[in-house]
């Protein structure tokens, strides 16, 4: 789980470059969350904003232009995000997963889970490295297309 975490905490301390991200006005999905830490397994209620890409986290929900992100995930990076309730006999809980890493959430219901589900999912789709027209190769012609 190291990477996924040293990638969300080291965007955090002493930066203040989120990817020129305003997390701090209309962002796409917010709210309560309570996350587990890294190392002392400890759930820690944060609150969350997703915009442009970026799964930001904060202490509380008073988030300005001042505020400082816990950590930051770019969803870039996630391959899959799914309910977790089996894994950790915890309701609404759900995982957000890399290559390499898993970190766990619990929301505060289940219409709030999927909720943050088909969000981040999205944003996950729409932030990720896609196909472009210049790799696709025409088989029938043996040529990339331009």
């Amino acid at each position: 789980m190291g990477s996924l975490w040293r990638a969300a905490l080291g965007m955090s301390e002493n930066s203040t470059n989120y990817d020129g991200v305003e997390f701090w006005s209309n962002p796409e999905r917010t709210g309560w969350l309570t996350k587990q830490g890294e190392y002392i397994k400890t759930w820690r209620r944060r609150w969350f904003v997703l915009k442009q890409g970026k799964l930001f986290w904060f202490k509380d929900s008073a988030v300005t232009r001042t505020s400082r992100p816990r950590g930051v995930i770019p969803v870039a990076t996630c391959l899959t995000v799914k309910g977790a309730e089996d894994i950790l006999n915890k309701p609404n809980a759900f995982e957000l997963s890399t290559r390499s890493d898993t970190m766990y959430f619990i929301a505060d219901s289940e219409k709030e889970k999927e909720d943050w589900i088909n969000s981040i999912g999205r944003s996950i789709v729409q932030h990720s490295r896609s196909v472009t027209d210049s790799e696709i190769v025409d088989y029938d012609n043996n040529s990339a297309k331009r």
